[in-house]
């Protein structure tokens, strides 16, 4: 009996070591500068720490950048040149982040041209043509929708995915008025937010696509260049490692199948998140566990 016990533990311990690792490619968005500042911190700071918190934990970093920022906070230019030295890859995320919605499909992708010059003296000979849609909006109408993902085939571009979002956007704002009050219980209250955030978005993302494919799929996420992330990256990556996820590039996760429309944008769209596609195949989805509105009330 003992031995027939070995070999069965043995079998599902080798199980285990075949199933391969979760991994999560981590994407920046609003570079060089994302929401409100607390006192004392610059975007450089900010750069710099993102950038240390990924090279510690060895997790790609892909830069989306918007170059109005550069005309409208120049001091925070240099993130751009500091996160190239760092040897990360930086994409496109329009010009001045407007939502398509609120435009024609001349007029969004003129915003998407106007950061190409800035991208290829900062990326070389590198590939920078990826594009991560403001508000992740594709548009109100099929025919805009159609009419940008034809433009972006036309001129080689891929679009960068989102398979993983714990809104981490909304902390930033308020962490800095925690931070311009003094309010550190309050600051302490936004990091287990934010951590519980985190830890519960993962579950559900790893949850959404089981049940579209029996097992993970690369997960794409998105974060944000701002002061609270660069606070709080550091145990951020260590969470995900915790849950056993290692890290990898954009281009590697989005090389799974899911993703293939927002690769190749000429093909007929298809479902991009994994909400989406779950609701196409009439599955249920599970509910988002972020309470934004939780975050507005936070040292007013």
């Amino acid at each position: 009996m003992r031995v027939v016990l070995a070999a069965v533990f043995a079998l599902v311990a080798t199980a285990a070591e075949a199933a391969p690792k979760p991994v999560i490619a981590v994407t920046w968005d609003d570079l060089p500068a994302h929401s409100a500042l607390p006192p004392g911190v610059t975007r450089v700071q900010i750069a710099a720490d993102l950038l240390k918190a990924s090279a510690d934990a060895k997790a790609p970093a892909f830069g989306f950048i918007n170059g109005v920022h550069t005309e409208q906070e120049p001091a925070s230019t240099p993130v751009l040149k500091m996160w190239r030295e760092a040897g990360q890859p930086l994409g496109n995320h329009t010009w001045s982040h407007p939502n398509l919605a609120a435009l024609t499909p001349d007029q969004f992708t003129a915003e998407i041209a106007g950061n190409e010059p800035m991208l290829k003296d900062l990326m070389g000979d590198e590939d920078w043509r990826w594009l991560r849609y403001p508000f992740l909006s594709e548009g109100d109408t099929p025919e805009k929708r159609l009419a940008v993902r034809q433009w972006l085939a036309a001129n080689h571009y891929k679009i960068a995915s989102v398979t993983m979002s714990f809104d981490d956007w909304a902390f930033n704002e308020p962490y800095a008025r925690c931070m311009a009050k003094g309010d550190t219980a309050a600051v302490a209250a936004l990091e287990r937010r934010f951590m519980d955030g985190a830890a519960a978005v993962a579950d559900r993302s790893r949850a959404m696509a089981k049940a579209l494919y029996g097992q993970d799929i690369p997960y794409v996420l998105l974060m944000h260049a701002g002061a609270f992330d660069a606070r709080m990256a550091q145990r951020l990556f260590k969470l995900y490692q915790d849950k056993g996820f290692g890290f990898t590039t954009l281009a590697k996760a989005q090389e799974h199948p899911f993703y293939r429309t927002d690769i190749d944008p000429s093909l007929p769209p298809q479902p991009t998140t994994l909400p989406d596609a779950l609701k196409a195949k009439g599955l249920p989805v599970p509910p988002n566990p972020v309470d934004l509105k939780a975050l507005e009330g936070f040292c007013r």
